[in-house]
């Protein structure tokens, strides 16, 4: 078997001096890295089962329950486009436009053509959409203090940065493979 040149995968956190380079993937911290990569799996499988808790209570999917919260972070008062919302959610847009209509006939949403393109929908929350997630939101806050308690705000505005970093690299990481299978199906 041929041997495998070590690549920078991933950086570690701390101020010792080992700790400012790259770590490469080697036998002593190829360990660490798959079991992150577990974690992170765990995390999301975690996420998911808490999202589709607060979708319940809403009566509506999880998928469902993502779009609201997009819409929640994106709308700046001009509604968000679907093709926006599909973007940010790794979704095709036409599966957001299914449940968008889904979501206006439940009176979650609004849907209007943008007056700029008629091919644009905007898409916005309602007066119930908002005091529905209202009420929610001290849970919603409470459940947010626990998972993050052991962080400084300082401790999480790094740890997310890293995260963020590293959610570009594994996006640039899919767009190589996916162009290294294409060259070998070639």
């Amino acid at each position: 078997m041929a041997k495998r040149a070590n690549r920078p995968t991933l950086m570690t956190f701390g101020d010792s001096a080992e700790n400012a380079e790259p770590a490469e993937v080697s036998s002593r911290n190829r360990e660490i890295v798959r079991q992150f990569i577990w974690d992170v799996a765990s995390i999301n499988v975690h996420l998911e089962e808490i999202r589709y808790f607060w979708a319940k209570v809403l009566g509506i999917s999880g998928p469902q329950w993502m779009i609201l919260m997009a819409l929640v972070d994106l709308d700046q008062g001009q509604g968000v486009a679907v093709k926006v919302v599909s973007k940010i959610l790794h979704v095709d847009p036409s599966f957001v436009t299914t449940q968008s209509k889904i979501l206006e006939k439940k009176g979650f949403m609004r849907r209007r053509t943008s007056g700029d393109d008629a091919r644009v929908v905007q898409m916005s929350l309602t007066d119930k959409a908002y005091k529905q997630l209202e009420n929610l939101s001290s849970q919603r806050e409470a459940l947010n203090k626990f998972i993050f308690a052991e962080f400084t705000v300082r401790e999480l505005k790094i740890f997310a940065e890293k995260f963020r970093s590293l959610k570009s690299r594994c996006e640039k990481a899919s767009l190589m493979v996916a162009i290294e299978n294409e060259h070998a199906e070639e």
